[in-house]
C-alpha cells in the first residue's frame, strides 16, 4: 500500500499521521496545518484498516516514515480508533509514538478507555474552522515544538 503524504511531501522531517474518515475534518486539519506553517509531511489514512496497514508497514524506529505524532479519530469505518490504538500499542516501537485522539466524542467511557490503552492526549474536535485552527496551533506548540519525541535524531546530526 502506498502512503503518500497529502501535505509537504518533500519534507525530510518525520511525518504526522492523521487517521480520519471525514473529508471536512481532514480538510480542516490540513488547512490549519498550512495556516500554522507545520512543515512535517502529513500522511492520511481514511479508515482503521488502512491505519493498521500503515503501522504494520513501519515497524522500525529507523524508518523515516515512523510518525512524530498520530492524530486518531475514534469513529472510523472497518476498524475503530480504539482497535487501531490497541494494535499500535502492541508493537514495541509504536508504544513510543505519541497518539492524540481527535474526535467528536465527549463520552466518559471513550475518554477513560483511550487513556487506559495508552493515548497521550484526548481532544474533542471543534466544529468551526477558527476553533479547529486554534487546536492545531496548540498541537504544534506542544507536540511538534516543545515535546522531545522518541526517535529524534541526536543533536548535531
Amino acid at each position: 500500500m502506498n502512503f503518500t503524504p497529502v501535505l509537504n511531501p518533500q519534507s525530510s522531517l518525520r511525518p504526522i499521521l492523521i487517521v480520519e474518515d471525514n473529508d471536512m475534518d481532514l480538510d480542516f486539519c490540513l488547512q490549519a496545518f498550512e495556516e500554522h506553517s507545520i512543515a512535517n509531511p502529513v500522511i492520511a489514512c481514511r479508515d482503521g484498516e488502512e491505519a493498521i496497514d500503515f503501522i504494520d508497514a513501519h515497524p522500525s524506529a529507523a524508518d523515516a516514515k515512523l510518525p512524530l505524532l498520530v492524530l486518531l479519530d475514534l469513529r472510523l469505518p472497518k476498524v475503530d480508533g480504539v482497535e487501531v490504538l490497541r494494535h499500535a500499542r502492541a508493537h514495541p516501537v509504536w508504544k513510543q509514538v505519541p497518539f492524540v485522539i481527535l474526535t467528536t466524542s465527549r463520552e466518559n467511557t471513550d475518554i477513560t478507555l483511550a487513556y487506559e490503552i495508552g493515548v497521550n492526549a484526548y481532544i474533542v474536535k471543534p466544529v468551526d474552522f477558527g476553533s479547529f485552527a486554534e487546536v492545531v496551533k496548540h498541537i504544534k506548540m506542544f507536540w511538534i515544538l516543545s515535546n522531545e519525541p522518541p526517535f529524534a535524531p541526536p543533536v548535531g546530526k
